[in-house]
């Protein structure tokens, strides 16, 4: 098992990517923290871990709050004794509809999805980091998206903040990588879930699927496979990286996979 004897956390791990993370690392070998809101749906995503043989324990908290990633880090070296990697897959896909209109836009919207999208990566890497030096280092691995690379006529507040992930990743990984810290990115494009319904219109998860280079769009397990790999000993070698987990999306002209 390539993670055995390893401790991960996952924030955002009783969400649809986030929970699908935390179990194929948990299959993988790794104790899981599995940190989000609200507490329920952690301790439903703890509880399958569990019952299907797994190590895993919850915390529920904010993300943007301080305090709680403190908690949350606590949490992952009272439980285990140490910290080898933090997955910070929690973000505020929830106000994305309220992300449209720039000149129309609430500076608290902005803030709100800053703070979940932005600070809270950056918090978790603040206090993981020294958890990780007292054991030899460790891996971080941040989500990100494509929308950071590219425009759109909405998405203001969401892209600027997945850009700012990057930054981060590549500042940490630079900082702290002779020190057994790698950091890593991974924006995933089109996963296609129930939530994700909720979320795209229509129209435009058609649009994706016929200008994505791959027969089908992604899947969470296509995400949590590269989680796995970004947090083993078999990624050794990589940091300062942003993966585009995309099926091709960003890769070609959308027109021609639409023709």
């Amino acid at each position: 098992m390539e993670l055995a004897g390893k401790v991960v956390i996952v924030t955002g791990g009783a969400g649809n990517l986030g929970s699908v993370c935390a179990r194929r690392l948990a299959e993988a070998g790794a104790a899981v923290v599995v940190s989000d809101l609200p507490e329920a749906d952690v301790e439903s995503v703890v509880d399958g871990i569990v019952k299907a043989g797994g190590t895993a324990v919850g915390h529920g908290g904010d993300v943007s709050e301080e305090d709680d990633i403190v908690a949350m880090v606590g949490t992952s070296v009272r439980e285990y004794g140490r910290l080898d990697a933090l997955v910070n897959v929690a973000g505020a896909i929830g106000l994305v509809r309220l992300d449209r209109d720039l000149t129309e836009m609430p500076v608290e919207t902005w803030d709100a999805i800053m703070a979940v999208n932005a600070r809270g990566p950056m918090l978790g890497c603040k206090h993981a980091i020294p958890a990780m030096l007292a054991t030899g280092g460790g891996s971080i691995i941040n989500f990100t998206s494509p929308a950071a690379f590219r425009g759109d006529d909405r998405l203001f507040a969401y892209s600027a903040s997945k850009a700012a992930v990057i930054g981060l990743t590549l500042t940490v990984a630079t900082a702290y990588g002779k020190q057994g810290i790698r950091c890593n990115a991974i924006a995933p494009g089109c996963v296609w879930s129930e939530r994700y319904r909720e979320h795209i219109p229509a129209d435009m998860l058609d649009l994706m699927e016929r200008v994505a280079l791959t027969p089908r769009l992604g899947l969470p397990d296509d995400i949590a496979h590269m989680t796995v790999y970004l947090a083993s000993d078999k990624a050794g070698y990589v940091t300062g990286q942003t993966l585009v987990v995309d099926g091709g999306l960003g890769s070609h002209q959308p027109w021609v996979g639409a023709r």
